[in-house]
Parts: structure tokens; C-alpha cells; sequence
């Protein structure tokens, strides 16, 4: 019995129980226990990548923990138990390099969505650099020349401000009101 166990004992702990039942009945139990890492599977995934990493579902890790039950006479155990349980090692095992496999498979998702944010980040990054030397690049107000320099209608400090020519503006000839439902047409 403890031959077929010794594979599922590596990596877990177990409980086993023994009851007699009414008309010469026993049960086996074979329990194994929850280990801390079973639930650490998930907590790679943070909040920034919840969108885009599924997480192992519950029910997959509890059944880790599935027990098995066995009754019968004691004749029948005797015969029974090593294959029944080796068998149910067997799927155990298998349930378990699954679910370690679904974890390297979830840090591997979560180091590429992090790389990839990573270089989105510098390209962002890069364009705002561009952008800040651009600005840089581009003369402030501060920098310029002053106006009287660039602008001859501006005189240079000191001297009298040149007067501006006033032009006549003529009124339209006729005024025209339009109301609302008058067609407009062009002469």
C-alpha cells in the first residue's frame, strides 16, 4: 500500500483512516492535505495583467486535495487497495504536472506582457523625449528678438510711436434686411 503512496507522499502529505462499518464493512480514506504553493499558482497574475492572463480556476486546485474513499470487506480491500490507490496516484500526479505546468505557462505570460509594456513604455517615452527637444528647440519668447527689431509698424524703445493712418470705411449702399422666410439671391 505505502509503495503505491510513496510518489503522492514526495509532494504531499496525507491522512489515512480506517472504520469498521455495520455487517463487517471497512473504509479507507486517503486524504491528501493542501500545501501553501497550490495557492501561490494564481498570485503571479497582478492586477495589471488580470485582462489578459486567466487564472487557474479554483475547483482545478482543490482537487489536489480530493480524497478517496474505499469500502468493502477486508478480503476485499486486501485484494483491491494497491491498485485502486496506484491508480489514483497515477491521476493525481498527472493533475499536478498540469497544474505546474499551467504556472510556468502563467510566468512566462506575465515576464512577456511586462516586456512588452516595458518597450510601449519606452516608445512612449522616446516620443515624449522628442517632443521635449523639439520644444527645447523652438526659441521662447524670451529668446527672440524683440518685436522693434522684426517689425517695422513697432518703433524701438525711446522714440515717438509712429501714428497710424486711419482709413475710411464706407458704409454698405444699401442695407438689406432679410427675414426669415426671404430668398436670398445673388445680383
Amino acid at each position: 500500500m505505502f509503495r503505491e503512496l510513496k510518489k503522492l507522499l514526495v509532494k504531499r502529505s496525507l491522512t489515512i483512516t480506517v472504520a469498521v462499518l455495520d455487517n463487517e464493512q471497512i473504509r479507507v480514506n486517503v486524504v491528501p492535505h493542501a500545501r501553501p504553493e497550490d495557492k501561490k499558482i494564481n498570485d503571479q497574475i497582478s492586477y495589471s495583467h488580470k485582462s489578459e492572463v486567466a487564472p487557474v480556476p479554483e475547483d482545478a486546485i482543490k482537487a489536489l486535495t480530493t480524497p478517496i474513499s474505499i469500502t468493502g470487506t477486508a478480503e476485499e480491500i486486501d485484494d483491491k487497495l494497491p491498485s485502486v490507490l496506484a491508480s489514483y496516484v497515477e491521476h493525481h500526479l498527472h493533475l499536478q504536472e498540469s497544474l505546474d505546468r499551467a504556472s510556468c505557462e502563467i510566468a512566462e505570460a506575465v515576464k512577456a506582457i511586462d516586456e512588452r509594456n516595458k518597450v510601449k513604455t519606452k516608445g512612449k517615452a522616446s516620443k515624449n523625449d522628442e517632443k521635449v527637444k523639439s520644444e527645447e528647440a523652438k526659441p521662447k519668447a524670451d529668446d527672440t528678438l524683440p518685436l522693434w527689431w522684426t517689425d517695422k509698424s513697432v518703433a524701438p524703445p525711446g522714440t515717438a510711436q509712429p501714428t497710424m493712418a486711419t482709413t475710411d470705411v464706407a458704409p454698405p449702399a444699401q442695407p438689406t434686411l432679410l427675414s426669415p422666410t426671404a430668398e436670398v439671391t445673388q445680383q
